[in-house]
């Protein structure tokens, strides 16, 4: 309306809201519009369900215009106010900024950005990374290499083991204007590799009715790749400088840190540390900057491309499910992966429906039974798969 622009009508499916005003326009049916010309109306949409909104109107019959007027965006705001949209502009300004100095620092270089620091996440987006460049045919487009933009060393040193592709370290601040410039200058030099996608596909939709694995939505969610695409593994690994100082096929890491994930009880953690220790394994913890290790256990703090060498030495990992199994999925040893008892996100379903492992003893905390558990096997040292 401060344009110049004659606004006819609110369109809501809510039928509470319809007949009254807002601004002195009256909210009506969608249905209302197809009582004018198609080709002198244009309906614009501020809303997270844009693509429902726009095929509800098709469906009406409706064959005028449609405008997104507000994409999604790293903070799930849909507002027109003029605070928001100052707010907006300033950080897509700065992220195309960073964008032009990304692409200075790597010329003819395709951008992958990986916009939250979870591990698990980096490890998917660059297993099948190279699937999707082929299948967009990146190389053929003008691009001669391709630059990873990662929050934090940790996901660096995850994206690094996938082989020789330029990283470029970010805090999140600056991935979130990055993140906001790419959405709303729809650059197509740019990647945003992450399952929260919904301004591309309503991948969270699917998942009220189908359980799809993390991989997977990686694969077919996030790259569009047909399932089954064969995914890349790690070639950079290295071996732990002191690999001697870790029991062959007698010691046990355990892992029970996660930044994401609810800790599991103390009391678990030295139950399982007990019972190892009373058979003479060795016991660490995994442990990174301020993290302490468990009770009766030595710390142990392996870099990304040598956490493999380090549970192979070992034989044994034990760890919350967090983003360094998915980093440990190819090792060879025993691996016990925990899993808190919560629903992924809404959905139905549990957290271990959507991040167990293939080749993991893949297990659910309930309060006591794990604790049961290890303390039946305590001369065994069996574990019964979940």
């Amino acid at each position: 309306m401060e344009k110049g622009f004659s606004v006819e009508a609110i369109l809501d499916n809510n039928e509470a809201k319809q007949g009254r005003r807002f601004c002195g326009i009256m909210v009506q049916a969608p249905e209302t519009i197809l009582a004018e010309a198609a080709e002198d109306t244009a309906v614009c949409i501020v809303a997270r369900a844009y693509a429902e909104m726009a095929d509800q109107l098709k469906r009406l019959g409706y064959q005028g215009a449609v405008y997104k007027l507000a994409d999604y965006n790293t903070y799930a705001e849909y507002c027109l106010s003029k605070e928001t949209i100052a707010r907006k502009k300033i950080r897509v300004e700065q992220g195309i900024h960073l964008l032009h100095e990304m692409e200075r620092k790597y010329p003819k270089c395709f951008r992958i950005l990986c916009p939250f620091a979870a591990l698990g996440d980096v490890y998917y987006a660059m297993s099948y990374l190279p699937s999707f460049l082929e299948k967009r045919k990146i190389y053929s487009c003008g691009f001669d290499g391709c630059v990873i933009g990662v929050i934090g060393k940790a996901c660096a040193g995850v994206a690094d083991i996938f082989g020789d592709y330029q990283i470029e370290v970010l805090s999140q601040e600056e991935m979130d204007y990055m993140v906001q410039a790419v959405l709303y200058t729809k650059d197509t030099g740019s990647f945003i590799a992450h399952q929260d996608r919904p301004y591309v596909i309503n991948l969270h939709k699917a998942l009220y009715t189908k359980c799809i694995p993390l991989e997977q939505i990686y694969c077919c969610g996030v790259y569009g790749l047909p399932k089954g695409a064969r995914a890349s593994m790690p070639i950079r690994l290295q071996p732990y400088a002191d690999l001697e100082q870790i029991k062959e096929g007698k010691a046990v890491i355990f892992s029970p840190y996660a930044k994401s994930v609810t800790e599991l009880p103390d009391a678990l953690w030295d139950e399982m540390v007990e019972v190892y220790l009373n058979r003479g394994y060795q016991c660490f913890t995994n442990v990174a900057g301020t993290e302490k290790p468990l009770i009766h256990t030595m710390p142990i703090s392996p870099a990304i491309s040598e956490i493999q060498s380090v549970a192979e030495r070992a034989g044994t990992f034990i760890g919350i499910r967090s983003g360094i199994c998915d980093v440990l999925k190819e090792a060879k040893c025993r691996k016990v992966a925990l899993y808190p008892d919560y629903n992924y996100c809404d959905t139905k379903w549990k957290a271990i429906d959507m991040y167990a492992l293939e080749g993991w003893e893949n297990m659910v905390y309930r309060i006591g039974e794990l604790q049961r558990r290890c303390i039946a096997v305590k001369d065994g040292l069996i574990w019964k798969r979940s």
